[in-house]
């Protein structure tokens, strides 16, 4: 059992907008829980690259993850090539992160596998 066990277990909520983004030290906190994501863009959104041995299987991870993404209903940034597949989280409806980004990256670190 990794750090992200109580993330992955979460479903994201849906954010209405309304509220300010997570500040940088709570982001910080959850960080530690998502081990591999770099919190990036003065803790506006957090991101990950994956390698994976060809371009298919970047592609089918990327596909994995627009899966999971329309079934949380919390969708990422993805972009792909040969041999790799990054993925940027953040909320767009507030202009940064929420708790759903982190429960996201935390979901999509189970993909891997």
């Amino acid at each position: 059992m990794g750090l992200n066990d109580d993330l992955h277990r979460k479903t994201c909520v849906p954010c209405q907008g309304g509220i300010a983004p997570m500040s940088q030290e709570k982001a910080a906190i959850l960080m530690e829980q998502v081990p591999g994501w770099s919190l990036v863009e003065s803790a506006r959104l957090i991101r990950r690259s994956f390698t994976f041995r060809n371009f298919m299987a970047a592609q089918d991870f990327a596909n994995a993850v627009g899966l999971l993404s329309e079934t949380e209903n919390h969708h990422p940034d993805i972009n792909y090539g040969w041999g790799y597949c990054t993925v940027s989280f953040y909320t767009h409806k507030i202009g940064g992160l929420h708790e759903n980004d982190f429960i996201m990256a935390a979901k999509v670190d189970r993909l891997q596998g």
